[in-house]
């Protein structure tokens, strides 16, 4: 066979493929008309189907997946219009597919990509047909109705309950709750200033860093139609603080931080070649998955033994490059999952990617630019890359994908050219286990004494500094602590005005809480 003519002749029929997608950004219809995203999702699932240029597909569908909605993953954004109790068969009753499954996944933004994983394992041994993956959010359209009062009910039954699929586990432990580590907003920041303290950096030094950085996907979204926000800032205007651009979690500003309450829906059709031949689907909608993998670091952010690193991140996505026997080099195009600043250096770092690759980081424009659609972005970054490779035929794309705080990676590489072998990967639970073994960060639940800070965050709402999380170490004994600092204005302005990585002081604990004073 000709990797790089394309021909099929002797492909085998069990051969995983992507053959339809169909994505959406609606930023005009009014809140008023009430639409649930189960009507945003089916719209999307609809160009999917149309996609796929088989007028039949909708019947060879045996299992519709859907992404876990925010307003059933968080507390913030919980709804009081109702929902359905089995979202993925809601969209199935209104595409007309008769699945015998119905998936619904727990959290995480790597679950797109983890689905087309699985899916693409169980189509390869025969036991699942087609599945429709599809996933997004209707979060401003529920604001404004929930901001106006409406009587809107988006409350539905469609029978029957979903499958789950996924960890149900959420990301942090009681403790970490107890100190405010549960937010991304919270969590992200603690992984950026410890990236800092990596690079040797100074606050300003960073920030202007993290500007040169997220400048690239701004710049990318302002050319895509379907981006939310589309300014094309500069590196200098993403990095200077103003009243537009305020502190949201330092050393984030608010041009940094990707924005949920957008409309916003994808979805995707996955399936063999022997079905998709039986469909009368054109070759040249083809895509083939080359290479995947999955893994997670440890599951609690104050255990891992740094804050600057993923080796989950870097064993799969080298999982991944060994199936398709590859590597980064030979990537054409590449989306690296980018809800903030810390994700992406994180994931340069262990990918081996200059954060200034000439070939791009994203082929949207990233969460923060294009949109962040809850656990559903890598639904409409896989539907960018298939337009992308369709027109770059021959071409390879990589797709990164990051659930939780830098917790759960999820990774697929995909092209035109087809497979030269049969589809086949190693389990991901060998690739777990070795991963499970690594060392954690010594770490005590009652410090006391003489501490320094290794990494902090200081959160901020509309009138300022609000608190401040601190992960720090007991001089004593170098075990690893989480703590708050006074919540006195003087003391939070003090721990972010001043560069206070590795900054003394001192740690008590009493009934649970732990209170870090720095010097």
């Amino acid at each position: 066979m000709n990797a790089r003519t394309g021909d099929t002749k002797h492909i085998d029929p069990r051969t995983p493929i992507l053959v339809g997608c169909g994505d959406l950004t609606d930023e005009s219809t009014p809140a008023s008309s009430g639409r649930s995203p189960y009507d945003l999702i089916a719209q999307a699932g609809r160009k999917a189907l149309a996609d796929t240029g088989s007028s039949t597909m909708a019947e060879a569908i045996d299992t519709v997946a859907v992404l876990r909605s925010y307003a059933d993953t968080s507390h913030r954004f919980a709804t009081r219009l109702g929902g359905s109790t089995n979202a993925p068969k809601s969209i199935a009753k209104r595409l007309g597919i008769n699945a015998s499954r119905h998936i619904y996944t727990w959290n995480g933004g790597n679950m797109p990509q983890y689905l087309v994983n699985q899916f693409a394992e169980s189509i390869a041994r025969g036991e699942m047909k087609a599945a429709l993956i599809a996933g997004g959010e209707a979060l401003r359209t529920q604001h404004g109705l929930e901001k106006a009062g409406a009587e809107v009910s988006w409350q539905e039954d469609p029978g029957g309950a979903p499958e789950l699929i996924g960890d149900p586990r959420r990301g942090w432990n009681e403790h970490e709750d107890r100190h405010g580590m549960r937010a991304a907003i919270t969590m992200y920041p603690l992984f950026e200033n410890a990236i800092r303290g990596a690079r040797g950096r100074s606050p300003a030094e960073h920030l202007s860093a993290m500007g040169r950085l997220m400048a690239g996907f701004a710049a990318v979204a302002a050319a895509n139609p379907l981006a939310t926000r589309r300014e094309g800032w500069t590196a200098q205007q993403l990095s200077t603080i103003t009243p537009e651009n305020r502190w949201i979690g330092y050393p984030y500003p608010r041009y940094m931080v990707s924005n949920a309450f957008i409309d916003q829906a994808a979805a995707f059709i996955v399936t063999s070649v022997g079905t998709a031949r039986e469909q009368g689907i054109p070759e040249d909608r083809w895509l083939y998955l080359h290479g995947c993998a999955d893994g997670h670091d440890h599951w609690y952010t104050s255990e891992r033994f740094d804050l600057h690193s993923s080796p989950a991140m870097r064993a799969a996505s080298r999982k991944a490059f060994d199936m398709a026997g590859m590597s980064i080099a030979q990537m054409d195009l590449i989306d690296v999952y980018s809800c903030f600043p810390s994700a992406v250096e994180i994931a340069c770092r262990e990918l081996g990617l200059d954060e200034q690759d000439p070939r791009g980081l994203t082929v949207t424009g990233g969460l923060v630019y294009f949109g962040g659609p809850g656990n559903s972005y890598v639904v409409l970054s896989i539907c960018e890359m298939m337009r992308r490779l369709r027109a770059a035929r021959g071409k390879f794309g990589l797709i990164t994908a990051n659930g939780n705080w830098v917790t759960k990676h999820s990774y697929g590489i995909y092209s035109t050219t087809p497979l030269e072998r049969s589809w086949e990967r190693e389990s991901p639970e060998v690739l777990q286990s070795q991963l499970d073994q690594l060392p954690k960060a010594p770490l005590t639940t009652t410090p006391s004494g003489a501490a320094m800070i290794e990494t902090y965050t200081v959160m901020h709402d509309r009138n300022g500094p609000a608190y401040a999380v601190v992960l720090g170490r007991l001089n004593a004994t170098g075990e690893r602590f989480v703590a708050n600092t006074p919540n006195a204005p003087a003391v939070l302005n003090d721990l972010q005005d001043r560069d206070s990585l590795g900054r003394p002081g001192t740690v008590v604990s009493h009934n649970g809480l732990n209170l870090f004073t720095p010097d």
